[in-house]
């Protein structure tokens, strides 16, 4: 900043920040989604079994954990553009060698690829983090979800522009679809532009800077173990990991072979795409509604609205059979499951914490969450090539007793 930041300019910089954020959700968000798509298919062809397939979502979910606690440190030092810009460009890389994997019919190198790639969705998911920075603590939700909401134009359009990616590539001897994952790699290095330049002042060192002698805390207060002791203290934090960890897991684990059990069913890639993007949709478009709702109702309320939906979703999914239409319904429910937990989750983690271990908090928070959706991602190939699909989204919907347990120990002490 080039002097002290006054209150009256303090909206106009949170609507520029905001601005920015949004314009490199949009392009971060065609780049994840048009990859992701064809993901599972991609691995499949490369390995030649099915049961090796939900590795593809083990290694995309695998990247942004092995990176969430180095981007942590970077930004609680350096501020979220240093964070941002490597996590995005660290994904271009990835896609870029996910493409050699494939042409190479390798299946070593397309994992390492693919968790390369998973990077991008690292810039993704800690911009909801950088948008709650200036926020006023009454509208944290709705900060956090607008951002959200913002990915929801480059995911939906992502997965249906996942075929013309792919016949861009025919000739070239690049398979089909690893087409999408040409395009990605350009968007992510789009998006670390725009980042770089654009997105000045940082938010993280300005809300430190406005926090006075809290956000000016020692090098140790910022640290992974500040951090821990933060989590350890406060039951709403652990509650918000367990939400965060827990509705992205059980998304991913279902969302992740969705294509594949489609494909058995005869759906064709067009089809696919056309699920995959009502699911997006879901998980984005009405994420202003669950940050409203987080702020006038309650961060519990959400996370139990969380609990419900992606129950109903993993029914419907589960379910579905051959109907393709009840398999889209799933999908898309099972997105406002996540929206709302993620939204509410990431908010009530915020709240919780000191402003100098938010960073850090932020980090294992997305660390956690990560984990435990690349183990569900995982678990969900080899669920999936021995008892089936039902049983998949039996299991995902098992992943939310623990919420669902938390959420109303908070509500009876509230009480």
């Amino acid at each position: 900043m080039s002097g002290p930041l006054s209150p009256a300019r303090l909206p106009a910089l949170r609507r520029r920040i905001q601005a920015v954020l949004i314009a490199t959700q949009i392009l971060g968000g065609l780049g994840i989604a048009t990859g992701v798509a064809l993901a599972a298919v991609l691995a499949k062809e490369v390995s030649g079994t099915e049961a090796l397939s939900g590795l593809a979502s083990t290694a995309s979910v695998a990247g942004p954990a092995l990176l969430a606690m180095p981007l942590a440190s970077l930004m609680a030092t350096r501020g979220r553009r240093a964070g941002l810009v490597l996590a995005y460009l660290v994904g271009a890389l990835g896609a870029g060698v996910a493409v050699l994997g494939a042409v190479l019919d390798s299946f070593p190198v397309l994992l390492a690829g693919l968790v390369g790639f998973g990077a991008g969705s690292s810039a993704n998911l800690a911009a909801r983090f950088a948008a709650a920075d200036l926020a006023e603590p009454d509208r944290r939700a709705r900060a956090i979800s607008t951002v959200v909401w913002a990915t929801t134009i480059g995911a939906v359009l992502g997965p249906n522009v996942a075929a013309p990616a792919g016949e861009s590539v025919a000739g070239l001897g690049i398979p089909v679809a690893a087409g999408p994952f040409v395009w990605a790699s350009g968007v992510f290095v789009i998006s670390a532009l725009v980042v770089a330049v654009l997105l000045r002042p940082d938010p993280l060192l300005t809300a430190r800077a406005l926090a006075g002698p809290e956000g000016d805390a020692a090098a140790e207060g910022r640290s992974l173990k500040a951090g821990l002791r933060a989590v350890r203290e406060s039951s709403r934090a652990r509650l918000a990991l367990v939400t965060v960890a827990g509705s992205h897991t059980a998304m991913v684990s279902i969302m992740s072979m969705t294509p594949v059990a489609l494909s058995h069913h005869g759906a064709d890639i067009r089809l696919i795409g056309l699920v995959i993007s009502g699911h997006i949709a879901g998980m984005y478009a009405f994420s202003p509604v669950m940050g409203w709702l987080s702020d006038r109702l309650g961060r519990l309320s959400v996370i139990g609205l969380a609990v419900a939906l992606t129950a109903v979703a993993a029914l419907l999914a589960g379910t579905a059979g051959a109907s393709h239409g009840q398999t889209a319904l799933g999908l898309f429910v099972l997105g406002l499951g996540w929206s709302a937990g993620l939204v509410s989750g990431s908010a009530l983690l915020t709240d919780s914490v000191p402003q100098a271990a938010r960073a850090a908090v932020q980090g294992l928070s997305d660390f956690i969450m990560n984990t435990a959706a690349g183990v569900g991602g995982l678990a969900a190939g080899l669920i999936v090539s021995t008892v089936g699909y039902g049983w998949l989204n039996a299991v995902g919907a098992c992943l939310l007793v623990p919420m669902a347990v938390l959420a109303l120990r908070g509500a009876v002490r509230k009480g």
